[in-house]
């Protein structure tokens, strides 16, 4: 069967609108509630985010959201066991996102396994190196059907971009910026620099932006030279508020 990440770039019509959001946050056992409304108001995909205590990456909102949920006890295993049935209720691509360390201690072949069966179609691990997941873990993934996203930031080499693209089954994550992740109110032209070159590199793969998205205009402009954003720290911030969980996402989505 077809990966759903695949079929909804071969099928998308317009730009690709990715969500992060962290599992367990604003509320414990509010992931499933979350998905559902992201893609009732018309979300392509969504990357859950399962939180790690040393979140390298993550800018102070997603850190914040991921010690919430830690404090409430949410894990692995607890994601996956809420998940079990998100494929009754939902058709879109799901990614996992989070660390790996998380995933070696709960074993990488067992990890792909169980997710595989719930019906998750890919991870974004951004400490698992290139050279690592290849040589020790790429056939294990193979196996399963589940696709590794590896992300590129502006200082990734043009060899290992092209090496990253190589080992790519469904996109490439274009990280916007050197830094940590957050939401910002518009990009550099060093950024459009960047964007650009990415593009003229005609990689073979999708190519979706992140990091900075947080409104329209952000969104048009990362997304004018790729198939689509991701969204992730402006979302987590505005699940915050005092309304109802489908409110603040159908707020969200219409700002974006």
């Amino acid at each position: 069967m077809e990966n759903r990440i695949n079929k909804l770039f071969s099928e998308a019509k317009g730009k690709i609108r990715s969500i992060y959001f962290t599992a367990g946050h604003p509320e414990p056992d509010s992931a499933v509630e979350v998905i559902k409304e992201l893609e009732k108001n018309g979300i392509d995909l969504i990357e859950i985010g399962f939180p790690f205590s040393d979140p390298l990456a993550d800018g102070p909102t997603i850190q914040k959201s991921s010690q919430f949920a830690l404090e409430k006890g949410m894990s692995l295993p607890k994601l996956l066991s809420e998940l079990k049935d998100i494929r009754k209720s939902v058709s879109i691509p799901l990614i996992l996102m989070g660390y790996f360390n998380t995933v070696l201690k709960y074993g990488v072949e067992q990890f792909c396994n169980d997710i595989s069966q719930i019906g998750i179609d890919g991870v974004i691990l951004p400490d698992l190196p290139l050279e690592v997941y290849e040589e020790l873990y790429k056939d294990t993934f193979d196996k399963y059907g589940v696709i590794p996203v590896f992300l590129i930031t502006p200082s990734t080499p043009d060899e290992r971009i092209r090496k990253t693209a190589s080992l790519s089954k469904g996109f490439i994550y274009m990280v916007s910026s050197a830094s940590t992740t957050g939401a910002k109110q518009g990009y550099a032209q060093e950024n459009i620099d960047y964007f650009k070159r990415i593009q003229n590199m005609n990689l073979g793969v999708p190519v979706l932006t992140g990091f900075g998205i947080s409104n329209k205009e952000t969104f048009a402009i990362a997304t004018e030279y790729s198939a689509g954003g991701i969204i992730g720290s402006a979302f987590v911030k505005a699940l915050e508020g005092e309304s109802s969980i489908a409110d603040k996402v159908k707020v969200f989505v219409d700002t974006i």
